[in-house]
């Protein structure tokens, strides 16, 4: 299932697709399906291999023994009030300017090139739905997007680490699917680390999203 020149050695891409998927679940706004999606996380992690399922298991283990209250009290405030652990990964690359517009476009001209068209509910750069996409409709694609994002996913991982954040686990483990990041994706990770994101003044199947979109009014 590896895109031929890829960039990285051969290996089970099926497995990565579990990862991927897993991970998605896992970042999913805690809500009333909650049980219901560690139930189909805890049988995926059944199918992983050790590494990946020791440190997906670490956030499946917080989410199933956190009140749900409090456990989507702490996702807000992890993802939603803070900038620089945005799960909308084209705010890395593009902050509140208008070129973000034209890169979640990008992304979904990519969905739709696989055949598809993004989620109604919820924007084609959100972490979550690049996931998803990734893992059920096309691992060739959706490995070239995540691997884009190299830079971002990296930067959001390191943040969430520095806090101790029980998503540390997710993201380290979508990491892990990809090719090592290279000298230039380094120095970029250290430039947007200090400057920030930037700032300025059809016809196909849809693409259904099965974890919980945003809430209204929070972007």
């Amino acid at each position: 299932m590896a895109p031929a020149g890829f960039g990285r050695r051969r290996r089970d891409r099926g497995q990565d697709r579990l990862v991927w998927h897993t991970a998605a679940l896992l970042l999913a706004y805690p809500d009333g399906d909650q049980d219901e999606r560690l139930d189909i996380v805890a049988d995926f992690l059944e199918h992983l291999p050790p590494a990946s399922r020791a440190v997906l298991g670490e956030t499946h283990r917080f989410l199933g023994e956190t009140d749900i209250y409090r456990a989507a009290a702490q996702y807000v405030d992890t993802f939603d009030f803070r900038r620089r652990t945005t799960l909308y990964l084209t705010y890395w690359t593009a902050g509140d300017t208008r070129n973000r517009g034209r890169e979640i476009l990008a992304l979904a001209d990519a969905y739709r090139s696989s055949g598809v068209e993004p989620p109604g509910d919820e924007s084609a750069d959100h972490l979550a739905v690049v996931l998803e996409f990734a893992a059920l409709v096309d691992a060739a694609a959706g490995a070239e997007l995540l691997s884009a994002h190299r830079v971002p996913l990296d930067m959001l991982h390191a943040v969430l680490g520095e806090s101790r954040s029980p998503y540390t686990p997710v993201l380290g483990a979508v990491c892990s699917t990809l090719p090592p990041a290279t000298d230039q994706d380094v120095a970029r990770a250290r430039r947007l680390a200090v400057a920030g994101p930037p700032a300025e003044a059809v016809g196909l199947e849809p693409f259904t999203l099965t974890v919980p979109p945003r809430r209204e009014g929070v972007r």
